[in-house]
């Protein structure tokens, strides 16, 4: 009897041994996917996500906006700013995350608008 015990306990070790040990892999995996990420987004668009607390793809949630269009970030800004404005029943917490959001996109662009001019810059010959 002590003997079946024993088995039961050791392949049960075994399971949860390699159980954890497969999360472990996908958890490194997914750090490593994350940090590629942050990676190709550039330092400048790394360094607003910390400066601003909140990441291009979490402000771009909260705003619904697939692509990075001032006059679209403005609308849904507008609107979303509105609708959680403290005196009409809205959130103060909701409506200083879409404020967040739109300063981290005006950023992002304002990066973008940057690396344009400098592409261009370095495309036009010297005279």
């Amino acid at each position: 009897m002590a003997k079946y015990l024993a088995q039961i306990i050791v392949v049960g070790v075994q399971v949860v041994g390699r159980a954890f040990a497969r999360a472990l892999r996908q958890e490194f995996a997914a750090s490593r996917a994350a940090a590629d990420a942050r990676g190709r987004a550039g330092p400048q668009s790394a360094a607003a996500t910390s400066i601003s607390g909140i990441s291009l793809q979490e402000a771009q949630q909260i705003l619904n906006i697939s692509k990075l269009s001032p006059e679209e970030i403005q609308k849904n800004y507008d609107h979303l700013f509105k609708v959680n404005d403290k005196s009409v029943g809205g959130s103060f917490y909701l409506q200083s995350k879409v404020v967040r959001a739109k300063e981290r996109l005006d950023e992002e662009l304002r990066i973008e608008a940057q690396r344009q001019s400098e592409r261009e810059q370095g495309q036009k010959p010297e005279t």
